[in-house]
């Protein structure tokens, strides 16, 4: 049945909507992944996003999807993308693609009493781990299939979707630049527990998005595919915000202030969201870490925006040593900023 209440919104959801939901991403996705001869029959220009999901309230976690409106044929036709987003293969998936295209199907007699059902074409976007081994058939999940007469499979409701398994395709085959595939890029490398992986990822995104002629689209995206790492990968942020910050800095300098800001905005909501869950938990000792943490970060912003008015821009080596700095040390710092003559008081202090 389709869902038609607000969606309990998940990173992996968030960031397919916000990449596919996209017209000419769609298209473009479309005519590269689709074969040839279906394309020539589907009228790819006029595609209309259609409202809700199909997907159950137990499968949102794992799934989102999409419904795009068009023809085939100069017929009524609908394309419907399903992403798969864990770690490990479901071979429910054909059954379940079939419940989707009934519901479909039903809504379309029940809204506009039509007497007939239109086409719809189902696909399967993939970036779990493993390499998806499941065929592309509703027969796989039925016992020996193809032991049955031909007057036996006439009875079964059996159809074939195309799979895009993102494991398929070599990273040099995901840089073309356009925004479907910076999309790939980042979705292939964020489950795949490789940080070298995904740093690597999110500089050839930082690359592609910087040719684009419209910049604040750039920038829009380019934070959407950061709040997608930082929020499926949380430490990443810790550990490689501040390398990554350098590297856009040399090739999508629009890029470089969202990737630190961001990266801030997400440990103060992780650290509102601890405080919160603590209270909630009773978990005093909980609570007290979650303030110490908060307290850190509002010294360090404090910190970082006096040393910035005093001496401009603070060199990267600097400013990773003060992001370092226990709370304490912090407090002391922000005391002894007005004393700072120039930038070498500052190398002293943090003992570089």
């Amino acid at each position: 049945m389709r869902e038609t209440e607000t969606k309990v919104q998940n990173p992996h959801d968030m960031f397919f909507r916000a990449t596919f939901a996209n017209l000419e991403v769609a298209q473009n996705f479309l005519k590269d992944s689709l074969p040839e001869s279906i394309v020539k029959t589907i009228d790819l220009n006029n595609l209309e996003l259609q409202n809700g999901t199909y997907v159950s309230k137990k499968l949102k976690e794992t799934r989102s999807d999409l419904l795009f409106r068009t023809t085939i044929n100069q017929k009524e036709a609908y394309l419907y993308l399903l992403f798969e987003h864990k770690s490990y293969l479901d071979k429910n998936v054909g059954l379940q693609l079939l419940s989707y295209l009934v519901s479909i199907w039903n809504q379309k007699i029940k809204n506009e009493k039509a007497g007939y059902i239109p086409v719809v074409v189902p696909m399967v976007i993939y970036h779990g781990q493993r390499n998806w081994e499941l065929g592309n058939s509703l027969d796989t999940m039925i016992l020996d299939y193809d032991e049955l007469t031909a007057e036996i499979k006439q009875g079964i409701p059996n159809f074939r979707y195309h799979v895009y398994d993102l494991n398929r395709f070599s990273d040099e085959e995901i840089i073309n630049g356009s925004r479907y595939y910076v999309a790939a890029s980042i979705m292939k490398h964020v489950n795949r527990q490789d940080p070298e992986a995904l740093f690597e990822a999110l500089k050839r995104v930082a690359k592609a998005l910087n040719g684009m002629k419209q910049k604040e689209t750039a920038m829009e995206y380019f934070e959407t595919c950061l709040r997608y790492v930082y929020e499926i990968v949380p430490e990443f942020s810790y550990e490689n915000v501040n390398m990554l910050q350098k590297y856009i800095e040399q090739i999508f300098p629009e890029g470089s202030e969202v990737a630190m800001t961001l990266a801030e905005v997400l440990r103060d909501e992780g650290f509102e969201k601890g405080i919160e869950k603590g209270k909630k938990e009773g978990i005093e000792e909980g609570i007290e870490k979650g303030i110490e943490k908060g307290e850190t970060r509002a010294f360090l912003k404090v910190a970082i925006k006096a040393l910035t008015k005093k001496f401009g821009i603070i060199p990267a080596e600097y400013r990773e040593k003060v992001d370092q700095l226990d709370l304490l040390t912090l407090e002391t710092l922000t005391e002894e900023i007005d004393k700072f003559s120039s930038i070498e008081d500052l190398k002293r202090f943090l003992v570089i």
